[in-house]
């Protein structure tokens, strides 16, 4: 992990991935406002001359695909909770406050993805659907795809209703190793643990998934939380992208 504000994993910054990423804090949301829809540079933790993409989240499973270079003056209007680019100089993001931000990085294709994933994303799939897209569009075999799923909602806080436990009951063929029935019978959900097996399913390889075990309703100090605030007070970002060419 590194910087004051910004959180990164190994997987992601050995010297033959040349990749940049950070899944934000508090701290860094509070020094960056940005736009929805509209590339902007110089975001802490990206490359000094990257653009950097966030777009209107609806919990969804659809992507945006971002195949050409951008500029000041692109407007993304829509909806969606996954962002693909295989551009070098373009961060894609994704904002939470105790949903999963999930970084997807195939170093073999040169293509990248940045994921929001709350309990409807995840067990609609979103990260499977994530996977066959770059092994459709680039070729990417899920073996060479890195994944780092990064800070959420922990199993330790994270409970959920009857209608949510039903629809993951319905959906999720291994519902029991990712839910923590309590006392009193109230239900936990491990979405951190929904997604690595969902990933694992499709044939992402275990070594090449990184887990930020860090819950977003625990930390006070570092991370917003939806679930302890009550209301939306912000929203971390977390991004990914291949650097710049060099010129």
């Amino acid at each position: 992990m590194a910087s004051v504000s910004v959180i990164t994993v190994p997987a992601f910054t050995d010297s033959r991935s040349q990749v940049h990423h950070f899944f934000g804090t508090k701290q860094h949301t509070l020094a960056h406002d940005l736009g929805i829809g509209t590339p902007m540079r110089g975001v802490h933790g990206a490359a000094p001359s990257a653009w950097t993409l966030s777009v209107k989240q609806v919990h969804g499973t659809e992507a945006l695909v971002v195949d050409r270079a951008l500029s000041a003056t692109d407007r993304f209007v829509g909806g969606w909770d996954a962002l693909v680019t295989n551009q070098p100089g373009v961060m894609v993001a994704v904002r939470t406050a105790d949903c999963v931000p999930i970084l997807m990085h195939d170093p073999v294709q040169g293509v990248v993805a940045a994921i929001h994933a709350g309990w409807r994303g995840a067990v609609g799939a979103i990260v499977p659907k994530t996977l066959a897209l770059l092994e459709e569009r680039f070729g990417s075999h899920p073996k060479q795809v890195r994944l780092s799923i990064g800070p959420s909602a922990g199993v330790c806080c994270y409970e959920v209703d009857e209608p949510v436990l039903e629809r993951v009951r319905l959906e999720v063929p291994s519902w029991k190793k990712v839910v923590r029935i309590g006392n009193g019978g109230k239900a936990k959900l491990n979405l951190k643990g929904l997604i690595k097996e969902q990933a694992l399913a499709y044939g992402a390889v275990a070594q090449a998934i990184s887990t930020v075990n860090l819950c977003t309703i625990c930390h006070e100090d570092l991370f917003f939380s939806y679930r302890r605030e009550g209301k939306v007070n912000g929203t971390m970002i977390s991004a990914i992208g291949l650097p710049p060419k060099r010129r």
